[in-house]
């Protein structure tokens, strides 16, 4: 190594005996630990001699340069890795098996959209190919690409929904997000179950869609964030709609008694009022109609002229079995 170092001119002896052998000098041995030392560090020979012979340098960008290639490295390391106890975990009989996995692995990390995209739809139907299509899925940014995705795992069924509860609790907000809307997709009582763990997620965008897909499911769990939809005006209509359908599964005058509150909660702001009125046109029985006979006379055109046409929409359609005065809630009841 130190007679390759001389030949590089990164470490030359100071003189050599009368035998002919290199004789280094302290200084000289300060260099040698100064190159192994940067070796150690990744760097290449040609990069230390450069190092050690600019007067100017300093090791700051050096160093950022070694974490980012080592990262890299890294990177490319886990996915190969990933690779090997995917074709691991499918068993493969022959190597053709193999071959056909390994391409599948290659389509999903194409820089290409397209060719991820051809690459889910002609995907086999295996247990395999499923939670490499549900792990592609989580880190899928291209909308168009997710869709055929989530198409190619909606016959995997468990697959999806195993990928998902594992999106929840990842650090990364939007493998969160692909995670929800995955679950969301899902049908099954492990898909529920993940959804309501889903609903006390940090991320708001993340609660409401667990929130419209449980609701849509007519689980109670989902109408106070169902509700603070209605009230942002994020979605509302959805959230109306889900909170409809949880009404006519369960209680309605829970949720009705909830809505009232709320309105008493907003009376300074009418178009909180107007979205609790649109809500109500989702929610069934008399509870709901009485509320709405209240909102017929509020002090704001918008907010009465609604709450009118949607009772007079209910009294055609029979959402209520009783909408007379001795029916109706009294705000803040």
């Amino acid at each position: 190594m130190l007679r390759h170092y001389d030949t590089l001119g990164l470490v030359r002896p100071t003189g050599r005996t009368v035998g002919g052998y290199r004789e280094y000098s302290p200084q000289d041995i300060r260099r040698i630990f100064h190159v192994e030392s940067l070796r150690s560090l990744g760097l290449s020979l040609r990069d230390i001699g450069r190092a050690l012979d600019d007067p100017g340098f300093t090791p700051t960008a050096l160093v950022a340069d070694l974490v980012q290639r080592s990262e890299e490295r890294l990177r490319r390391e886990r996915e190969l890795l990933e690779r090997l106890r995917a074709v691991d975990s499918s068993g493969p009989a022959e190597w053709e098996d193999v071959h056909r996995l390994v391409e599948l692995l290659h389509g999903l990390a194409s820089p290409s959209p397209a060719r991820r995209q051809q690459t889910a739809l002609s995907s086999e139907d295996t247990p395999a190919t499923a939670r490499m299509l549900a792990e592609a899925l989580l880190a899928e940014p291209d909308t168009n690409v997710a869709g055929a995705l989530r198409w190619a795992l909606a016959r995997a069924g468990g697959e999806g929904v195993a990928a998902g509860a594992a999106g929840l609790d990842s650090d990364d907000v939007e493998v969160r997000r692909r995670a929800v809307f995955t679950l969301a997709g899902t049908t099954g009582d492990d898909a529920a179950a993940s959804l309501l763990r889903a609903l006390d997620d940090p991320d708001v965008a993340v609660r409401e869609h667990a929130a419209l897909a449980l609701g849509g499911r007519g689980e109670p769990a989902a109408v106070p964030v169902l509700i603070a939809m209605v009230v942002a005006g994020t979605k509302d209509v959805e959230a109306g709609e889900a909170l409809g359908v949880v009404a006519q599964k369960t209680d309605d005058t829970a949720i009705v008694g909830t809505l009232v509150d709320t309105l008493a909660a907003h009376t300074a702001d009418p178009a909180v009022r107007l979205r609790v009125a649109q809500a109500l046109a989702e929610v069934p029985g008399a509870d709901a109609a009485g509320v709405l006979a209240d909102l017929m006379r509020d002090p704001d055109r918008a907010v009465s002229l609604t709450a009118t046409a949607i009772s007079r929409m209910r009294d055609r359609t029979g959402r209520t079995s009783a909408n007379n005065a001795n029916d109706r809630l009294a705000p803040g009841h």
